[in-house]
C-alpha cells in the first residue's frame, strides 16, 4: 500500500472517529461492534472524499482553462497529505474547530500550487477551484451524514391514552 493511501486512510479514520465518538458517548447502550463498524465505514468514506478532493479540483479547473493543460492532473503526494492527517487528528475529539478549519485552508492552499502548475491557471483561479471542490465535497458528506443519522434514529413509540 502506498504511503499516500495509508495517510488518507489514517486521516479518514481520525475524521470519522471525531464525528462518531461524541455521538456514541450520548448513547451508552451501543455495542462496540456497531461503533467499530461505524468508525471503519465512516473512515473509508472520509478517506475516499479526501482522495477525491484533488480530482474534483482538477475537474473544476478544466473548463476554466483556455488551452490544453500542460500537466496530466493533480494527485496527492505524501508532503501534501501530511497536513491533512494533522487536521483530521485535531478534529478527532473536536478539540479545535477553528484550528482544524485553518489547517484545511492551509491544505487547500497547498493543493492550489500544484493545481496552478499542472493546469496553467493562475494561483487564485486554482485556489478557487480547490475551495469550491472542498466545500462541495464537504457539503455532500455532511448531507449524507445527516441523512444517515436521521434514518438510523429510532423514534420512541407514542403512548396510547
Amino acid at each position: 500500500m502506498s504511503p499516500v493511501v495509508v495517510l488518507l486512510l489514517c486521516a479518514g479514520l481520525s475524521e470519522a472517529a471525531g464525528r462518531i465518538l461524541p455521538l456514541v458517548s450520548r448513547r451508552p447502550g451501543m455495542s462496540r461492534t456497531v461503533v467499530a463498524s461505524l468508525v471503519l465505514t465512516g473512515g473509508l468514506v472520509e478517506g475516499l472524499v479526501f482522495a477525491l478532493w484533488p480530482l474534483t479540483a482538477w475537474t473544476l479547473a478544466e473548463p476554466a482553462r483556455s488551452s490544453p493543460a500542460p500537466g496530466t492532473g493533480l494527485e496527492w503526494t505524501p508532503g501534501l497529505v501530511a497536513p491533512l492527517v494533522l487536521a483530521a487528528v485535531l478534529a478527532f475529539p473536536l478539540l479545535g474547530p477553528l484550528l482544524h478549519l485553518l489547517l484545511f485552508v492551509g491544505v487547500g492552499a497547498g493543493l492550489a500550487d500544484p493545481l496552478a502548475a499542472a493546469s496553467g491557471l493562475g494561483w487564485w483561479g486554482a485556489a478557487g477551484c480547490v475551495a469550491v471542490a472542498g466545500a462541495g465535497l464537504g457539503v455532500a458528506v455532511e448531507t449524507v451524514r445527516r441523512l444517515v443519522v436521521r434514518i438510523s434514529t429510532t423514534r420512541a413509540p407514542e403512548a396510547f391514552v
